[in-house]
């Protein structure tokens, strides 16, 4: 589900106007239209200012259950990359390279990766 649709939905849930959310958490009640009409994304302090204004806990916001979601398994074997072995080693490595460059060479870094498996993408649907 995308966030703005949940925020709408928690919204008129909770029975109140754009107005009324603007009261509570201080964004600007055209910018909160722009959020649930998928205009805008919100950063994560934006996003716990709605949490907050809803009184709800922030994972609400990207899951419908009524449990909180079940966490990842970070350690068990075939879980997330990086979690043991070579991958761990190069993902610690990846780590201590990109705290010693700043943001536009990261962001280089980032097109170049994005790029590159676009690329990929693209050989491997000819084969």
């Amino acid at each position: 589900m995308v966030v703005g649709e949940r925020l709408r939905s928690l919204r008129e849930e909770k029975k109140l106007s754009r107005g009324d959310l603007q009261e509570r958490t201080g964004l600007q009640r055209t910018y909160i239209w722009r959020v649930e009409n998928g205009y805008t994304v919100p950063a994560i302090e934006t996003l716990e200012k709605f949490a907050r204004g809803l009184e709800v806990p922030i994972y609400k916001l990207f899951y419908e259950g009524n449990r909180r979601p079940p966490l990842a398994p970070v350690n068990e074997s075939g879980g997330l990359w990086g979690a043991q072995g070579e991958a761990k080693k190069m993902l610690r490595k990846f780590r201590r390279c990109f705290a010693h460059i700043d943001e536009s060479e990261r962001s280089l870094l980032l097109y170049l990766a994005e790029e590159m498996a676009r690329r990929t993408d693209a050989k491997a649907k000819k084969e």
